[in-house]
């Protein structure tokens, strides 16, 4: 663990590689689980403003589960998540030709709908920030169904914190990550 700022870091996210792997995956960390995506409070203020933009890009289901659910929920214990699709998928959640989950509120984006990709915590996988009244915790988050990610990412030898770059500047800032590749330079002499 590192410190930079206000985060505390682990080095997985320096010594572990990693590179998204769709083909192999198909999207799946967007439907697995048992929890919608991690949001922050300015972020559902930011669903609810864009819905109208992003409702076009999404299935049936997603619209219903929103529209019973909200565009984001808060949970039991007071986590703020994206609503899930009876439990399971992401409401966002819409599907290629092949089978591929892809995000709708980042459809959007790409189609210049919106200027807004997704929430950080989805562009930040499979890094997780837990915030602390003192400090954020910056981790890598290991799940057995990005393995092909892991492999991919150890074949192209591309670290976390390379995969996820735009996610870490969108989330800490430039200054923040120019003192991380700092740390990773004296890591890996």
């Amino acid at each position: 663990m590192f410190q930079i700022g206000k985060t505390i870091i682990s080095e997985d996210i320096i010594q572990k590689d990693f590179v998204c792997n769709l083909s192999a995956c198909k999207g799946a960390c967007c439907i697995d689980g048992d929890a919608g995506a991690p949001l922050d409070k300015e972020e559902t203020l930011i669903l609810k403003e864009l819905y109208p933009k992003v409702k076009p890009f999404l299935r049936k289901e997603g619209i219903a589960a929103i529209e019973a659910q909200g565009t984001s929920i808060t949970t039991e214990d007071g986590e703020l998540e994206t609503p899930l699709i009876e439990g399971a998928d992401c409401a966002y959640v819409t599907f290629d030709n092949r089978g591929t989950a892809l995000c709708g509120i980042e459809e959007a984006y790409n189609q210049g709908e919106i200027d807004w990709k997704k929430p950080v915590s989805c562009h930040l996988y499979p890094v997780r920030v837990q915030d602390y009244s003192e400090f954020a915790a910056v981790n890598y988050h290991h799940w057995h169904i990005c393995d092909d990610a892991c492999t991919l990412g150890k074949e192209l030898q591309v670290p976390v914190y390379k995969f996820v770059k735009q996610a870490l500047v969108r989330k800490f800032g430039e200054d923040w990550y120019e003192e991380l590749e700092k740390v990773a330079a004296n890591l890996n002499k």
